[in-house]
């Protein structure tokens, strides 16, 4: 019997076939799961979704478009997945964005205002309207997890803005999971690890941090994002029932030690 038997989730973030959303959307599935994604409205994102999730087995999944931008196409959307695949068990929010041109070593200071917004809108403020509009489709209380990275706690090398962004993220977690906890809505983060995925490959300083993390956690190894997929099964899932406003690190322990 999966741990995840008879429940519908909503995945927000894959991009392609490495992005960590997929991974957790794969890990999911096996475990029991039916799930419904979205991807940003241009057709070349339309179809590497598509390929990424025929090449998993889906050939006719719940596909939804939507710009986490805009609060009409959130509107559009919950409506859709109110009529077509609620309700919703739990939700995952694997969506971050800011200019890679300020994702380098040295250009954090440099950061323009407009950068700046841009990245706290995507990267957390969505987590909250994604949140308003879910707990609606959620009557049976249910699961909401972000990713996040240890960026948000300690500065690391060229992560500047987004560290920020992740930061304002887990603080909305923990406060999303105050108010929620009422409807029996949990919700969590989990920080991965660095993984080659296309978002981080925006990130001016992820090949010195891939080796800092190599040589110093405590398995000696980077993580695969496999392993993030299995743990977020386990935060989806009822085996965490009385686990929220947490923040779960998968990073071989690197975040348990002094460097």
């Amino acid at each position: 019997m999966g741990l995840l038997n008879g429940k519908r989730g909503l995945i927000f973030g894959v991009a392609n076939d490495r992005s960590i959303a997929w991974h957790i959307a794969q890990q999911a599935i096996a475990q029991g799961a039916e799930c419904a994604f979205t991807y940003l409205p241009l057709e070349k994102m339309e179809q590497r979704v598509r390929r990424t999730l025929a090449k998993g087995g889906l050939e006719d999944p719940k596909l939804y478009p939507c710009d986490l931008s805009s609060d009409e196409d959130l509107d559009a959307l919950f409506e859709t997945v109110k009529s077509s695949f609620a309700p919703l068990d739990f939700v995952v929010h694997s969506v971050a964005y800011a200019d890679r041109e300020y994702l380098k070593p040295g250009t954090f200071a440099q950061t323009p205002r407009d950068v700046f917004a841009q990245a706290l809108d995507i990267s957390a403020y969505t987590l909250i309207a994604v949140a308003h509009r879910a707990q609606a489709l959620m009557p049976n209380g249910g699961s909401i997890l972000a990713l996040t990275y240890y960026g948000a706690e300690k500065a690391a090398y060229g992560y500047n803005v987004m560290g920020v962004a992740k930061s304002a993220l887990e603080s909305s977690a923990r406060y999303l999971a105050t108010e929620l906890g009422e409807q029996g809505i949990r919700v969590n983060s989990l920080s991965a690890g660095p993984v080659r995925t296309l978002s981080s490959m925006a990130v001016g300083g992820i090949d010195s941090i891939l080796k800092k993390v190599e040589a110093a956690s405590p398995l000696r190894r980077n993580i695969v994002t496999e392993e993030v997929g299995k743990s977020a099964v386990y935060l989806l899932s009822d085996l965490s029932s009385g686990v929220t406003g947490e923040t779960h690190h998968v990073d071989a322990g690197y975040n348990s030690v002094v460097t």
